[in-house]
């Protein structure tokens, strides 16, 4: 039977909660730092994996300039429902430009076959298509490279039927505000941005920074930022924290079974915790499957009644087992915080990634299918 501490009913045993005040908040935070520039909310991967429609209907609601993703199937679910515009941010599949003209998605050019693409689709729909030209001034990845972007991107602007609404390019390590490398990026950006205009070619709009280079490179900022994981409240591990930011995001579960298990007992797959007295033992009902770090095996915690449990055994797809000595009045049903705040106790997403050697977009973009989405 639940405790008086349970939480309220869910459908599934691990809930995520996604506080929308608080992504309001943030969002409102970034936007005033980076202001005059225009600000594009990042939903690619269903908001990583947070709910793309949900998410979007908030950050519309705020102020979003715009909505980024990064492939068709993610515009044409946001296109239908806002007025904003909405724009791929990667590349495009060669089977995606018919409806992505059909749908007036933003599109990217991230080569001049592309744009020819683009511009002969555009043509027999007889539709002006707005496209964005992706340079590659060092992510190595996709986009005309710099060296080649000026004779490429005059090629570019003499197409039928494009509007060249922006031009961009995207930092592989804007985490790191010591490092030369995003210094020469944005040197090179500004260099090509000049030597364009030296010849009649202008853009709307012009972009480079991500959440790292919004809190890094102010210089970054041009006139329309994208940003995605600071929406949520998480930081990338390294670099400067420009602004404040509110998490948004809590995991939780339930305490599933409470045992008093004695000394000599192995815990989990693997055998990898022996206990060494007896020791109260709780089993969580949240797994790897949910997307709690394997890593945390034997070296992460919960938090229960405010009070933190160390992870003993290894962690298994549907279970963890916790260490309840220095939690002697949990019982079962309390809830279990996986990420997030019990008393005067957080953990943060941050937490997770350190544990796992990674970072937190990784740890969001895990946490699974079944784990319910719930916003408030």
């Amino acid at each position: 039977m639940a405790s008086k501490s349970s939480p309220e009913y869910s459908t599934s045993r691990v809930r995520l909660e996604v506080h929308l005040d608080a992504v309001r908040r943030n969002f409102a935070q970034i936007q005033k730092t980076v202001k005059p520039a225009q600000v594009m909310a990042v939903l690619k991967a269903n908001a990583y994996g947070l709910g793309a429609v949900s998410l979007s209907d908030t950050l519309v609601a705020a102020g979003a300039d715009r909505l980024g993703v990064a492939e068709l199937k993610e515009a044409s679910q946001l296109v239908r429902r806002h007025r904003v515009p909405v724009q791929i941010i990667g590349g495009l599949l060669e089977t995606e430009i018919p409806e992505c003209v059909r749908l007036g998605i933003i599109c990217p050019a991230p080569d001049l076959a592309t744009a020819k693409a683009l511009s002969a689709e555009g043509l027999r729909r007889r539709k002006k298509v707005k496209i964005h030209i992706k340079v590659d001034t060092g992510m190595g990845r996709l986009g005309i490279p710099h060296m080649q972007a000026l004779a490429e991107i005059r090629k570019i602007a003499a197409l039928p039927g494009l509007i060249l609404e922006g031009i961009y390019s995207h930092f592989p390590n804007a985490n790191n505000p010591a490092h030369h490398k995003s210094k020469t990026q944005i040197e090179l950006f500004q260099g090509l941005l000049a030597e364009l205009s030296a010849e009649g070619i202008e853009f709307p709009l012009v972009h480079m920074a991500n959440s790292d280079g919004i809190n890094n490179f102010s210089s970054a900022y041009f006139n329309l930022v994208r940003t995605g994981i600071n929406l949520y409240g998480v930081f990338d591990l390294g670099g400067l924290r420009t602004y404040k930011l509110t998490p948004s995001l809590a995991l939780k579960t339930t305490l599933l079974a409470k045992r008093k298990l004695p000394a000599g007992f192995t815990i989990g797959y693997g055998c990898t915790h022996t206990l060494f007295k007896d020791t109260w033992v709780g089993t969580v009902p949240a797994g790897y499957a949910d997307g709690v770090p394997l890593a945390a095996s034997n070296s992460g915690q919960v938090l229960i009644r405010g009070k933190a449990a160390p992870i003993i055994g290894r962690i298994s797809m549907d279970y963890l087992t916790v260490d309840l000595n220095q939690c002697p009045s949990a019982k079962v049903g309390d809830e279990v915080v996986l990420v997030g705040k019990s008393g005067n106790r957080e953990i943060t997403i941050e937490d997770w990634a350190r544990v796992k050697q990674t970072h937190p977009y990784e740890i969001i973009c895990s946490l699974g299918n079944r784990v319910e989405r719930i916003y408030r």
